[in-house]
């Protein structure tokens, strides 16, 4: 019974952590994707007719075909606010399913919290030195205990906001 408890510990802690950096990666990356906006095959289409008329009319650059490449920038000008409400129309829809999709993604991280919370309530999550969390000890094995032969045991609830805290680090590191 012992060393399936031990096992179980042992897992808990790497196990939690991996869950978290998921969650954090998943949320970041849903971000991402909002803040970058909808690539659609119309909009690829506009670009590419504005560049066309832009480079057409800087080509240009004669007295005597200056009113041609007027004509030209006022199309590319046309074709850049077509280009802005197409944008816009695509966008919002867009937007409103990633919010959806991060909703849904908030949920169910609170859920797996909760779960992980009654899971390990009064069990340690992992077992660490005394010595390396000197003043920190009574924070960290809150609700798990206290001191046992020298190592300290780690609460699920400070483990989380640790985890949580290293995930969002490691995130930032990624550019994600």
């Amino acid at each position: 019974m012992e060393t399936l408890l031990e096992h179980r510990i042992s897992a808990a802690a790497p196990l939690v952590f991996i869950i978290v950096v998921a969650f954090q990666f998943l949320s970041r990356w849903l971000e991402q994707l909002k803040k970058k906006g909808p690539k659609t095959a119309a909009g690829t289409r506009l670009r590419k007719e504005i560049k066309e008329l832009l480079n057409e009319a800087s080509s240009l650059s004669q007295p005597s075909t200056f009113a041609q490449a007027a004509k030209l920038r006022r199309m590319a000008t046309a074709k850049e606010k077509e280009l802005a409400n197409h944008q816009e129309l695509h966008g919002k829809e867009i937007k409103c399913s990633y919010e959806l999709y991060l909703r849904v993604l908030f949920i169910f991280k609170v859920l797996t919290y909760f779960v992980l919370v009654c899971w390990f309530w009064r069990v340690p999550v992992a077992y660490i030195s005394q010595q390396l969390v000197q003043p920190f000890g009574k924070v960290l094995s809150w609700r798990a205990g206290g001191a046992l032969s020298g190592n300290l045991m780690v609460g699920i609830i400070p483990w989380l906001i640790l985890s949580t805290r290293v995930s969002k680090f490691v995130c930032r590191l990624f550019n994600l």
